[in-house]
């Protein structure tokens, strides 16, 4: 399987890279990468500055994309022009661009998480289903923490897990971000979620979703303790995505497809 791997010198980019290149997924080749800096690291396959830069002559089998919510139309156009699935891991990706992206899965695959990993799905299963047991008569609060570099907040995972769970409650829950003042419109109200997040050091990804009732306190958290499970995920997410039939997918699709 041939790889294009856009935003190859960015953190994933370098997992992905790694992983391959350690034989881990022997079946699997970078043929080409696309960074703003392409000569930032000395890669031992090409990389070019931009998609449109990419030589025709060279045709990957999906594209895999850890790069900028900036560059999501130019990832969209070249996977158009190219008749070429993508999978798309940066988070940050504002309501628009998801549109756009939902617009483009209409003619190509596209696979989009902002979390590719194995045990986030499972919990967005779980806060699911701890939502509809426990209902409205628990108060929701999302904490995620993330290393000092990121540069959105809340998390593109905070989100899914805020979604997953509005979703059971039949989408009726407001999202709060952070609190701060001494007034009474900041007490809390019972069909609120908040979602509050904490940069520090080099935190992989942490989130804990609370679930505070009555005299008791229920927590379902997940901790990623290396970048390696976000590249084993995305790795899965493109050996899945060729031959699908155009659509928006989800890791959701992957982990079900194992599982048959």
């Amino acid at each position: 399987m041939k790889i294009l791997l856009h935003g190859c010198n960015g953190r994933m980019g370098r997992v992905i890279t790694r992983l391959i290149e350690e034989s881990q997924v022997p079946e699997m080749q970078v043929v080409c990468g696309v960074d703003m800096n392409p000569g930032k690291l000395d890669n031992t396959y090409p990389v070019f500055p931009s998609l449109k830069e990419v030589p025709a002559d060279i045709r990957p089998d999906v594209v895999i994309d850890f790069s900028h919510p900036s560059s999501v139309v130019n990832l969209l156009d070249f996977g158009l022009s190219r008749h070429v699935p993508l999978v798309i891991g940066t988070s940050g990706i504002a309501p628009e661009q998801r549109q756009k992206i939902s617009d483009a899965a209409q003619k190509i695959p596209v696979l989009m998480s902002a979390n590719m990993s194995l045990g986030i799905s499972l919990v967005l299963s779980l806060v699911a289903q701890a939502a509809q047991v426990l209902g409205k008569s628990f108060d929701i609060e999302i904490v995620e923490k993330h290393h000092s570099q990121k540069i959105d907040a809340p998390s593109g995972t905070a989100v899914m897990i805020a979604d997953a769970i509005n979703a059971a409650l039949g989408n009726s829950m407001d999202y709060v971000y952070g609190r701060r003042g001494d007034d009474e419109s900041l007490k809390r109200k019972p069909n609120q979620i908040g979602i509050h997040a904490v940069r520090g050091g080099t935190i992989v990804g942490e989130h804990d979703a609370i679930f505070a009732g009555p005299g008791e306190v229920v927590e379902i958290r997940h901790a990623a303790l290396s970048r390696d499970i976000f590249g084993y995920g995305a790795l899965e997410a493109a050996r899945f995505l060729p031959g699908k039939p155009p659509e928006l997918y989800s890791m959701k699709d992957v982990i079900e497809s194992k599982a048959v």
